[in-house]
């Protein structure tokens, strides 16, 4: 889903945060229970089990979303993201001081270490601040936790190559909170909790959904200040986030210009219109045609009346869902009306068109929202990272150009345009980056 129109929520980067995730859900599973992968595999094994504190804790931890694994970014580094659920079941408030992720075989060995701004921090806009959120996901105004309520931790980290991520981690919490059940007031603690499996399999590996140059991963993987990574949602008595990984794909002219002429009308947008490819060899699961092109620079969500029409079946306007097989599914999202030529039960084939780039759904300007997910679910799907078989690395733009453009994303925005691209193979552009696609 894609949604844009605030500064704080990227401006007019065409994304999208359903209107309908504005209540709060709970993850699925106790905070010891062992992460378990495809086909009830066991993630976690016995003696890393054993690591868990098997005490009183009153801030309890879940796992929010299947098991993960890492992939590679254009930073090549390899990248692991997903969330938790920290609930205060204490008497006393419970103020989170840090959160470290360790490695599950061997907890002396942290990974990442989240505190400070890291977690809470009102004056940060965008980038690694803030990964703790009230539900539904909005910036946690300080680190307390009150009793009975619960707060989203956004989680992200890197290794220098993807041999080095653990097969699971544990999550050791400090935070002042109530040190047994009784306890009013609140006690400096801290315990190790919550095995997430988090190489569970290896990246799936896709050929592009568009062709030619300068292109723009909008609001892509792995930055918190902008939609998609911190879309929670209360889907089915769990939270979801189907677009973790997702990118909103927008095309600037070869001066960096997202539109020229009229502002107003979709066919000034350099992207609109251009051909939608199938990421892989899949069977058409569900379509949705029909829904009229928005005109740009008017987000639905932030239209009462246009709100109201907003559904979890139309809010990525014309779709497609396609089922690539292995668990996974591929989802395009904000097409022309009229232009999907695939309909449910077709076998597609890489690379072949499946329909045009539009301006549909919640989305205040032409682009294609593009994500894998692990069911063939809008909302209630888990995202699953993957990574683009072969591109040119061609720059990016700086989040601050971003958050400082209005609705129409008027302006040019090269100031950090490679002018010799860079090859790449096996990797996922990371949010706001260039990049070049074969024709």
């Amino acid at each position: 889903m894609s949604m844009a129109g605030g500064r704080a929520l990227g401006a007019a980067a065409a994304a999208a945060v359903l209107a309908l995730s504005a209540a709060c859900g709970s993850g699925g599973g106790s905070p010891a229970r062992q992460d378990s992968g495809p086909g009830g595999a066991a993630i976690v094994g016995e003696g890393e089990a054993a690591h868990v504190t098997a005490d009183y804790s009153a801030v309890t931890v879940q796992n929010l979303g299947s098991p993960t694994f890492p992939f590679t970014g254009t930073d090549g580094k390899a990248h692991v993201a997903y969330a938790l659920q920290l609930t205060n079941a204490g008497v006393a408030p419970a103020t989170i001081e840090k959160v470290e992720m360790v490695d599950a075989a061997n907890p002396t060995r942290v990974l990442a270490s989240f505190a400070g701004p890291a977690l809470v921090d009102p004056s940060c806009e965008y980038g690694p601040c803030n990964r703790l959120r009230t539900l539904p996901s909005s910036p946690a105004p300080n680190a307390v936790i009150p009793a009975g309520e619960s707060r989203a931790l956004l989680v992200d980290f890197t290794a220098d190559k993807v041999a080095d991520v653990p097969k699971a981690v544990l999550h050791r919490v400090t935070a002042l909170a109530s040190a047994n059940p009784g306890a009013t007031a609140p006690t400096k603690v801290t315990y190790t909790v919550a095995p997430k499996g988090v190489s569970a399999r290896t990246a799936r590996v896709i050929s592009p959904p568009l062709r030619g140059a300068n292109w723009v991963a909008q609001n892509g993987c792995c930055s918190i200040g902008f939609p998609h990574v911190p879309s929670l949602m209360p889907v089915s008595g769990e939270l979801a986030d189907s677009q973790r990984f997702a990118i909103d794909w927008m095309r600037t002219d070869a001066q960096g210009r997202f539109y020229v002429g009229d502002k107003t009308r979709n066919e000034s947008y350099q992207d609109y219109g251009q051909e939608v490819h199938a990421v892989a060899d899949g069977t058409i699961a569900s379509t949705l045609d029909g829904v009229p092109d928005n005109a740009p620079g008017v987000l639905p969500a932030t239209v009462p009346a246009l709100a109201a029409k907003i559904t979890v079946d139309n809010v990525d306007g014309n779709h497609i869902i396609q089922d690539i097989g292995g668990g996974t599914w591929a989802m395009y999202a904000h097409l022309q009306p009229g232009s999907l030529r695939v309909k449910p039960g077709d076998k597609v084939t890489k690379g072949q068109v499946i329909g045009l780039l539009g301006n549909t759904g919640n989305s205040n300007a032409p682009h294609l929202h593009f994500q894998l997910m692990d069911g063939p679910d809008l909302v209630g799907s888990d995202g699953v990272p993957y990574v683009l078989d072969s591109f040119d690395y061609a720059g990016y733009i700086a989040p601050s150009a971003i958050l400082a453009s209005d609705d129409y994303l008027t302006g040019e925005y090269f100031a950090h345009h490679a002018d010799d691209p860079q090859p790449r193979t096996d990797q996922l552009p990371m949010s706001g980056e260039f990049v070049n696609f074969g024709n």
